[in-house]
């Protein structure tokens, strides 16, 4: 394995702190009506099950993934679609739960995808933010951290399917690559 420096940057604690804040945030603008929370995987599978946890209303959960990465850090900019949601979202307040949107093209696409749905309302909740990477017109609605351009894991974030298990998130430095 390459030569690597972890630098913690948001505690376990601070991420319990916010995911706690957010689930409240989101409980308090429900607007009646069925709920519907999509994980885009893998990274937002810790995400997802934290906050649906402080969520004590009936919800529905499914998942989704998709893929834009070629290497593990760099973004293709081509959304694929590798696994749909299974659940109708007809009528429904829909909720995708994103670990972190950069460019914010995945989250243009599912936006897309999902309306044609027929969902009563699509939020998006993401728990870190990179709006210097943004290259299109999308805010998240829900926002637990904004975080500068450096490359992240832990909490669900991975590298090359790494570091998903750490309680933090980490920034990556690799010392043989200077990222």
């Amino acid at each position: 394995m390459e030569d690597f420096v972890l630098k913690k940057i948001i505690s376990a604690e601070d991420i319990s702190c916010k995911v706690k804040e957010l689930a409240k945030t989101i409980k308090s603008d429900c607007n009646g009506g069925s709920l519907l929370f999509v994980g885009v995987l893998k990274g937002a599978w810790m995400f997802m099950a934290d906050i649906v946890r402080y969520l004590d209303m009936p919800l529905e959960v499914s998942f989704i993934a998709v893929s834009s990465y070629k290497d593990g850090t760099s973004s293709t900019g081509v959304v694929r679609l590798l696994w749909d949601s299974d659940i109708s979202m007809e009528g429904k307040n829909v909720y995708i739960i994103e670990d972190i949107i950069d460019s914010g093209l995945t989250l243009q696409h599912l936006k897309k995808l999902f309306s044609v749905r027929n969902p009563k309302s699509i939020n998006i909740c993401c728990l870190l933010d990179k709006p210097s990477r943004r290259v299109v017109d999308l805010e998240p609605d829900y926002t637990g951290f904004t975080i500068p351009d450096e490359f992240i894991v832990g909490y669900g974030l991975d590298y090359d399917n790494k570091f998903r298990n750490l309680k933090d998130i980490h920034k990556l430095k690799f010392l043989s690559r200077g990222k």
